[in-house]
């Protein structure tokens, strides 16, 4: 049987004086941690267990009390476990700790917020968001079952993202007879996996969170077992704020705050180290330096702010600074680079697409980011290195990576404000992955523009025209090569410099190892938009003839190109009048199954939503769309 658990109520304080309490409270250190596992072995009756037996003050009491200290009530009634329990498990039935489920409870040593997160495979996303901003990890494991796939999996994942401190509870001792061997033989079995992917140590506790074994109490069960109560663990285990309170002074810009035209200050969290008035700083990615001359709080000024801690700092010097910002000590700033080498855990159905262009936001900073095809996946079970072309759902793997724009940064392991970040995509705005930056890329540091005496305007003078990139996109067969030849023709006759890029063409030389996959269309696009971004650049009006099938990539050429220059042509043909003409007999192939991966047939065809100029082929001949995109381009000249 477990011994009595102490009360860790502080109601006697409470009735005396709320407001040292709520003083009390509010010093107290914060623990952030999460609980996984696989399922079923125990996550909710444990958190169930700990609220329970330990007292806990519940976030809605402590707000009832800090709305009215007047009103104490009878604290002291006791919460009927089971029915706690009870709701926990209906939660689950009910799917909602599919997502994860954070709650907030209290000792009179520290505060905490626990992740309750899903143990399905599927759902190993919710696992990564709520191990992103733990500070430790509670690994359950049913001591009937030992260390299962999930088990590797979570430990894995919570090793890879920093959390600094592992609890391996083998739970449900109660049901193997609190039987020492078999604990003792799931630990080594974990601590031999723990060892093959570099976790450095953790902590092994016997429990059952039905029967409140260890939980916060020492078990009578356990006389083998000397060490701490979970609970015990959790309030005196060194917390990432103590650790990150050392490290040099980051704070990345939230906003510009400037209320009046006496004071401009920029206010941020700051993610690690110190700072004060006096102090040197600089402003990245600029660079620019300046002083500190006062830290800003709602309650007034401070003489020094922690990691942690919000503040807004005002600078000696008028230098320019905005969202996306980071300010650093002027002798010890993070570094800048747009390539890098990364761990990427992708999060999404749609598997990841290699070239396509994503959000990339990094604390407050937001680029855009083209993520090369894989180096390899990881095998969480084997830890094998596994050959790869995209990421699934829940996948692990190495890539590089190259933002359109520097980006303040530092590797995940020394911090991870500055070194983990999630991609966004950027039609549906939904996170697709979460990342951590192993380091920049040496070619990100020995590649630079080379400065061209011969501008571009002076170019497109000596044409005497206005470049412009006419993209003609429309199912195979649609007729925009058809079109684009006879644009291409009568520019010629009044004078005009243009260039036809076709999309059969390109693939015998340019895009010659290019397939057509939906990883090898984003490629086969990007290259092209490239290519016609060069060729604005000399002055020339650059026709081309892709299904282009993607809004993304569309978008992510029409973002290559200067204001106004990109004209996008939807060659809008029915599916069935395109596969009616069949030119090159490629319905008939892809109906057959002799061609895969074919656009309006087993592959997806996205419409533009707004383009520039729509071609209806059922109502227009190829001459009279041809006169129409002229008209337009001249249009642009006068």
């Amino acid at each position: 049987m477990t011994e009595a658990a102490p009360s860790y109520r502080a109601d006697a304080l409470i009735a005396e004086d709320i407001e040292a309490y709520l003083a009390q409270h509010q010093r107290k250190s914060l623990l952030r941690f999460i609980t996984c596992g696989s399922v079923d072995d125990g996550k909710s009756t444990l958190i169930g267990r700990l609220l329970y037996d330990s007292k806990m003050i519940f976030e809605d009491q402590l707000a009832a009390l800090e709305a009215d200290s007047k009103r104490v009530g009878t604290q002291g009634q006791a919460i009927d476990f089971a029915l706690l329990v009870d709701g926990l498990a209906a939660e689950r039935e009910q799917g909602i700790t599919i997502d994860v489920a954070y709650r907030f409870f209290a000792t009179e040593k520290r505060k905490f917020i626990v992740a309750d997160t899903p143990g399905h495979e599927q759902y190993t996303r919710n696992m990564v968001t709520g191990a992103s901003t733990a500070d430790l990890a509670v690994i359950l494991i049913d001591a009937r079952k030992g260390v299962l796939t999930q088990t590797r999996r979570h430990s894995y994942l919570a090793h890879l993202i920093g959390v600094r401190h592992l609890v391996l509870a083998v739970n449900k001792m109660d049901l193997v007879g609190y039987d020492r061997a078999t604990y003792d033989a799931i630990v080594a079995d974990y601590r031999a996996f723990a060892d093959s992917i570099g976790i450095a140590g953790f902590t092994a506790i016997p429990i059952s969170g039905l029967a409140g074994d260890n939980i916060t109490s020492r078990s009578a069960e356990t006389p083998w077992y000397d060490g701490p109560t979970l609970i015990e663990h959790l309030e005196t285990v060194e917390v990432d704020q103590d650790a990150a309170a050392d490290q040099p002074f980051r704070m990345p810009v939230q906003w510009v705050n400037r209320p009046n035209l006496d004071f401009r200050g920029f206010s941020g969290l700051i993610a690690s180290g110190t700072v004060k008035p006096g102090d040197a700083v600089r402003v990245l990615p600029s660079g620019k330096t300046s002083t500190v001359s006062r830290v800003v709080t709602f309650n007034g000024d401070l003489n020094e702010a922690v990691a942690g801690q919000s503040v807004t700092l005002t600078l000696a010097d008028e230098i320019d600074c905005s969202r996306g910002d980071v300010i650093a000590p002027a002798d010890n700033p993070p570094q800048t680079a747009d390539q890098f080498e990364a761990t990427i855990v992708w999060m999404a159905e749609e598997a990841m697409l290699p070239g396509r262009p994503y959000w990339l936001k990094l604390g407050t900073q937001t680029v855009t980011v083209q993520v090369q095809a894989p180096k390899y996946q990881v095998n969480v079970n084997t830890m094998e290195q596994l050959a790869a072309r995209t990421l699934e759902l829940n996948a692990i793997g190495v890539a590089n990576l190259s933002t359109d724009r520097p980006l303040v940064y530092e590797a995940y392991g020394e911090n991870r404000t500055l070194g983990g970040f999630i991609l966004i995509d950027k039609i549906s705005n939904a996170t697709v992955a979460a990342g951590m930056l192993h380091f920049a890329l040496r070619r990100a540091e020995n590649v630079h523009w080379q400065a061209i005496d011969v501008s571009r305007e002076r170019r497109a003078e000596l044409k005497n025209q206005k470049p412009a990139v006419v993209w003609l996109t429309g199912l195979s067969g649609a007729g925009k090569s058809t079109i684009a030849n006879l644009v291409d023709r009568k520019l010629a006759r009044i004078n005009r410099h243009s260039f036809l890029l076709d999309g059969d063409n390109v693939r015998h030389g340019l895009n010659r190892d290019l397939g057509f996959t939906d990883a090898d269309r984003v490629e086969n696009i990007r290259r092209v938009g490239e290519v016609a971004k060069l060729m604005t650049d000399g002055g020339l009006i650059v026709l081309t003839a892709f299904i282009s099938p993607f809004r993304a990539e569309r978008a992510m050429v029409r973002r290559m190109m200067a204001d106004a220059e990109f004209i996008e042509v939807h060659v809008d043909t029915p599916l069935a009048e395109a596969e009616r003409r069949d030119v090159k007999g490629l319905y008939k192939k892809a109906r057959s199954g002799q061609l895969k991966n074919f656009t309006g047939i087993d592959s997806p065809y996205e419409p533009p939503e707004a383009p520039e100029i729509r071609i209806d082929t059922t109502a227009m001949s190829p001459e009279q769309a041809a006169d129409l995109i002229v008209e337009r381009l001249l249009e642009m000249e006068r």
